[in-house]
């Protein structure tokens, strides 16, 4: 059964560091596309960053490029998203999601083709 579950959010100061898990069960990451998005309050959910089944890893936000890595350790099913130099612009509830084809070589940006979304992680950057 697909499962994923997001962890590692909290309060940070700005310039700070944060590094989201999402934690995946039920496939195999090998041949799977996770994304994590963003959400703020009253705005639509948007696309972060993805990484492909081989691998592939892209930074899909501009204002996030250079600050945001995606990277993922297939053994442990876990995709991760490590948030340097934290902006309070920033400040979301962040969700992971899987793309339900397989095999899948390009990031694709669309939430609503993601499914098995988790609860979500809240991020605040204040000081």
């Amino acid at each position: 059964q697909l499962q994923l579950t997001e962890f590692g959010g909290g309060l940070v100061q700005p310039g700070g560091s944060l590094k989201l898990s999402c934690t995946v069960s039920g496939i195999t990451l090998d041949v799977n596309t996770i994304g994590w998005f963003l959400q703020v309050p009253g705005k639509a959910r948007e696309i972060v960053a993805c990484i492909t089944g081989n691998g592939s890893a892209t930074v899909q936000a501009e204002s996030v490029k250079g600050r945001f890595t995606i990277s993922r350790d297939s053994a442990k099913n876990t995709v991760y998203l490590r948030m340097n130099s934290l902006k309070p612009e920033d400040t979301a509830v962040y969700y992971c999601a899987r793309f339900p084809r397989t095999y899948v070589s390009t990031c694709i940006k669309n939430p609503g083709l993601y499914d098995g979304w988790g609860q979500g992680t809240q991020v605040t950057v204040s000081a």
